[in-house]
């Protein structure tokens, strides 16, 4: 019955458009306060605590770092590098932008900011050569949700931060279906351009693509910094991010001079505001999630779940079905922070793997991104190629339907993303 009028509260805030954070918020206090006896100290106190971990430092680190490489010029020599490398293909232009997608997520950690960094520059371009503008907008917009994928992924961090599960193992674990799900939307990019005889580039010559490796290779050295210091235990995840961030203000700043030191404290001010809404949304998280365990929600419902004689199979499309519908009407962080602690408990009773269930998660996450009404990544698209969301939606249908079956892969073998984590940690 409490665990009825918890949610039912919270989705009335919600409807009325208030923000998913104050909505939040505003339904613990209004439970804890008529229908309990807990002290107003223990929710102040909460407040404190919940955002103590040193894990979620991480995030501000990674944003700052993101939005100097999306100003510092490091996204059009990722760009200029793919297109010498797979230019050439059918659909040359939209395959470097996967590829440039799949670099760009490697340094930034954001989905938005790889659309935005890589979509800017390669969209115009592609419609100058020809390529209908449905398309480029289709890649670009399914592609960038390989920022919150491959590792260092904000979205991983959080689950972390929910469930306590190592973020070394989850970036890890990230990296091989990252890697396979670029693949598999280059392979459908390359199919739709080559059934359109979509146009391609000349092939570059091997001294055109080392001069362009060359010429990104500070970017991409990050990718060397940030996974290479956490796989040898030289930093943790938290101080990666911290050295990615002072890492892509040197290159954007004294190696690549497209960021001055006057333009520095606008990419602070941003990076400050991005970070307190995230915060924000992870302090009253945390509090929504205290009141969910002290109701114990989390343990009804693993014993419902088990009482019931639900498998590990059908609680993990039971569970894909619930985070896709969650996708609708959220975006990927509240998702993650309100869901991840009520589902982890039940999957931890089933032997579902804490590593390959926030992989599972984030797929879903990706996927919503690049669905109506929220998808996040859908409305930066539609800002940069001025297209409206409904034509954006249908742009994506076959990028997406890729994803999809990627999600069935990823939900269902295990083997995928826990086979790099159990390599190195074991």
């Amino acid at each position: 019955m409490n665990a009825a009028i918890i949610f039912v509260l919270l989705f009335a805030l919600m409807l009325t458009g208030m923000p998913i954070s104050i909505s939040l918020g505003l339904t613990v206090l209004t439970f804890l306060f008529t229908m309990t006896d807990v002290p107003i100290q223990s929710v102040a106190l909460k407040l404190f605590t919940g955002i103590e971990k040193f894990e979620i430092m991480a995030i501000p680190f990674f944003i700052l770092a993101g939005n100097f490489l999306t100003h510092g010029g490091v996204a059009r020599r990722m760009i200029n590098f793919a297109t010498s490398m797979v230019g050439h293909w059918h659909g040359g232009l939209a395959l470097a932008g996967v590829l440039a997608c799949a670099l760009f997520a490697a340094v930034s950690g954001s989905s938005p900011a790889t659309v935005v960094a890589i979509g800017s520059i390669i969209l115009p371009a592609m419609v100058k050569q020809g390529f209908p503008n449905r398309f480029g907008a289709g890649v670009i917009t399914t592609s960038g949700a390989l920022g919150i994928l491959i590792p260092p992924s904000i979205v991983m961090v959080m689950y972390s931060v929910s469930t306590n599960t190592s973020v070394g193992k989850l970036f890890m674990a990230g990296v091989v279906p990252g890697l396979l799900l670029a693949f598999l939307l280059g392979v459908t990019t390359w199919y739709l351009a080559r059934k359109n005889n979509y146009p391609r580039l000349r092939k570059a010559t091997w001294a055109e693509r080392f001069a362009a490796f060359r010429k990104s290779g500070w970017g991409l050295f990050l990718i060397v910094i940030v996974m290479g210091g956490i796989y040898t235990g030289v930093f943790t995840p938290t101080e990666a991010a911290a050295m990615a961030a002072v890492y892509a203000f040197f290159i954007a700043v004294f190696v690549y001079k497209d960021l001055t030191l006057k333009q520095v404290p606008k990419v602070l001010l941003d990076s400050a505001s991005m970070s307190a809404m995230l915060l924000y949304i992870i302090t009253n998280a945390v509090l929504f999630s205290f009141l969910v365990t002290s109701e114990n929600i989390p343990q009804a419902m693993a014993a419902w779940i088990t009482d019931s004689g639900l498998g590990p199979i059908t609680f993990l499309l039971v569970v894909n079905i619930l985070l896709l519908l969650a996708g609708n009407v959220m975006e990927p962080s509240s998702i993650v922070l309100i869901l991840a602690p009520i589902l982890f408990p039940v999957a931890m009773k089933l032997g579902i793997d804490p590593v390959h269930f926030g992989i599972l998660i984030v797929v879903n996450m990706e996927v919503g991104m690049c669905h109506p009404p929220v998808g996040l990544n859908l409305y930066v698209a539609s800002g940069i190629t001025k297209m409206g969301i409904t034509e954006l939606t249908i742009a994506v249908m076959p990028w997406l339907l890729t994803m999809l079956g990627f999600l069935m892969l990823v939900t269902y073998w295990p083997a995928l993303s826990l086979w790099l984590p159990n390599l190195i940690y074991n």
